[in-house]
Order: structure tokens, then sequence, then C-alpha cells
């Protein structure tokens, strides 16, 4: 892995203690090409989109339009209209909720999410089912947090209108056998919709491969700006999708007695967009695509494993998760220290200038399940060291010893 860390302007400010960055699962750094290209669009390109018939506000429509071209090339979807820009995953998956649940679930019908879902992917669904009496199902983790797949068959079944499920947990690191499940679920004729927040910044992704029809992920986890996210409709799923944000943009005639909306994606955009978020999530792409995805996710294996490796020494701490499966391909540790709340933990952590996770994550349901309140999550990305493991292991052992 080449040394990346100095396109990040904030790793060469001088501090009083170093800054170890390893909160990347919450939040990413940005590269100096993010932080440029947003500069000059708002310096010297600002102008809305769409309708501004004047060189400024083409060239920005441009410029936005491109970087859909390009989400859809990142994604490997059919069509760049199949690529709808949002606030980020939680606004993604809403938007699914909002715009093809509330049209097609029914009264009994049956909507399958599971056990160790980030509450974006869990509380959106199971309001809707409250709001239309339908059946709420969960699939299950076993006692290490890992899927329990054994009676997919009765989970999911001819009422399933919906499985919901991350490409990867936020919580613990761990990849989701997600082929199994949208197998299962294409049989019956149900949809899909994929949380892939923890998993785009890492993968080579293939929307056709995977089969879904909804994959939702946020850009400022991949080193964009925060305030945009990406939501992939199959143009397939599309027509079944009423917008449930409405207004400016969006429309292609409005009467009084009745509107009609333009098509995908620029119906599910209603008002003026993050056109400057956009454009940055553009450069984070150009960025990542000058580095091989494969070699990101292997050097993030390679800082889990020297952690896991560290962590093993102390008795105190217990490591979330079947280990040997996180080794394989988890970009992030999860544990918790006996006798020690995390969140005093990560309070000793920063004052050496390490950053991290304590809580929940956003993942009750699994924190019950495992029988933990909250843990310490340690997660990582393309700018972070095998040195930067060492000090912290260093620092956690004055603490945990």
């Amino acid at each position: 892995m080449i040394n990346l860390r100095k396109h990040f302007p904030i790793f060469a400010l001088k501090r009083e203690q170093p800054l170890i960055y390893f909160d990347n699962a919450a939040t990413t750094q940005k590269p100096q090409s993010v932080i440029d290209v947003v500069s000059r669009f708002y310096s010297f390109s600002n102008a809305s989109i769409n309708r501004g018939l004047y060189d400024l506000g083409e060239k920005a429509t441009e410029s936005y339009e491109f970087v859909r071209f390009k989400t859809a090339r990142f994604l490997n979807a059919v069509s760049s209209s199949e690529v709808i820009f949002t606030r980020g995953t939680t606004d993604g998956i809403n938007t699914v909720v909002y715009s093809w649940g509330e049209h097609n679930i029914k009264e009994g019908d049956e909507i399958v999410v599971s056990q160790l879902e980030h509450h974006s992917n869990f509380v959106p669904w199971q309001q809707l089912a409250k709001r239309k009496k339908a059946v709420f199902k969960i699939i299950p983790v076993d006692r290490e947090g890992v899927l329990d797949l054994s009676s997919l068959d009765d989970l999911i079944t001819e009422k399933t209108k919906i499985v919901a499920v991350a490409h990867t947990s936020n919580a613990l690191g761990l990849y989701n056998d997600i082929k199994t499940i949208i197998f299962a679920a294409k049989k019956v004729g149900a949809r899909i919709c994929i949380d892939g927040a923890q998993a785009a910044p890492f993968e080579a992704l293939d929307v056709q491969s995977l089969g879904c029809d909804f994959y939702a992920f946020s850009g400022h986890k991949m080193l964009a700006p925060t305030g945009v996210g990406v939501l992939y409709i199959a143009r397939s799923v599309q027509k079944e999708c009423i917008p449930h944000i409405t207004g400016g943009g969006m429309v292609h005639e409005v009467k009084d007695e009745d509107t009609t909306f333009l098509p995908a994606p620029t119906c599910f955009e209603a008002g003026t967009p993050p056109i400057a978020e956009v454009i940055g999530f553009g450069a984070a792409l150009d960025f990542l695509s000058r580095n091989d995805m494969q070699e990101i996710k292997k050097h993030c294996i390679g800082l889990t494993q020297r952690t896991i490796k560290g962590l093993q020494k102390f008795k105190k701490i217990t490591i979330l998760g079947p280990i040997e499966h996180l080794k394989e391909s988890s970009h992030l540790v999860s544990f918790v220290v006996d006798g020690m709340h995390a969140h005093d933990v990560a309070t000793y952590l920063d004052r050496y200038g390490i950053c991290v996770r304590a809580g929940h994550h956003c993942a009750q349901p699994l924190a019950h399940r495992l029988g933990y309140e909250s843990s310490i999550r340690v997660s990582f990305y393309l700018y972070n060291t095998q040195e930067e493991v060492d000090y912290f292991l260093k620092v956690l052992k004055q603490l945990v010893v």
C-alpha cells in the first residue's frame, strides 16, 4: 500500500498529540483533491443546475450529471438513470420506504430485516410495518453475531414483499451472505434493499451481478463531503416507486387539478440538490479509482489482523464477533473491556489523540442479542498505518493491564 497520508491535510497539522483517526466507519477524512474541487466550485463555478440557460449554470449541470455517470460506472449499473443522489444512506433507505414501501406494502404482507442492521435499515421498515399492519420479521444472529440463515425459507415466504439487509455490519464488520438472501428473496418475488454504507468504501460493486433492487450508501464514508449519498434503484423497479418529496425541479407539468413528474432520476431529486457535495463525491470517486479497491481492502484487513493479535493479549478485553471471520474480511474491530464503560475507554484514548467510536453503534437489537450495552469500535481506512495500531495498543495497555 503506497503512502496516501500525504494527500490528507488533516494529518499534516502539528498537534501536541499525534492524530490517530480510527473512526472511519462513522466518517472518513477528505483528501486535498476533494477539498479543492468543492472550493473551486464555490469560488468560480457556483450556480444552480438544470434550468440555468447561461454558461455558468450549464457547466454546473454538466459537472453534476457527469458524477452521476461516474457513479453508475462505479456501481456497474445499466444506466445512469438508476443513480439517485440523496443526503446519505439513511435518506436513501427512507426514500425506498416512502416511495416504494408506502404504495406496495399492504396489511398482512411481510417485511424481513436482520437483527444486526443499523437503525437506519431497521427502524424505517419497522415503522412502515406498524403503519401498514404488515408482519415484521427478523433474521436472527447466532451468539457470535453471524446471521443465522438456517431458517431462511421459513422467514422469506410467498407473503414477503421486501427484504432489507446490510452488505456489511457497521457494528461488527462482518460481511453478510447477501447472495444467499437475495436468491431466497427473488425466489418468492420479493424486492431487495441493501444497506451498502460499510461496503461501498471497499468494494468494486456490481449491482447487476448482485441482482438487488435498491442499494444505498453514503459519500462521507468514502472520502466525499457530508450531505451526499447514493440510492441505486433498478430501472425495472422504478415504475413501482412514487416520489415522496415533491416540489421544484422534479415536475414535468403542474396544472390546477394535477401534476405530472419527470422520469427518474430527476423525479426523486426535488429541490436544489447538494451540488457542491455531489461534485466533491465525484472527486472522491476519482481518488479511489486511482487506487485498487482490493488493495485498500487488503490493507485494512491487515490492520484488523494486527489489532486483533494485540487485543488478544489483554485478558480484560473481549472481541465481538467471530475472530477468524474478522481476520479474513473486516475493516473494523469492536470490543468490550471488563469493568469499564466504553465511553470511559474512548475518553481515555482521546487524551492520547486516538479517535475511536464508543456506544451501541446504532445497532441496539444486535447489542441486546450479544449481551452488551456499548462497545469500542476501531475502524480503518486507506491512510491508517501499522505504526498507529501499535501506538493504540501501547496506550490501551496502560489502561487495561
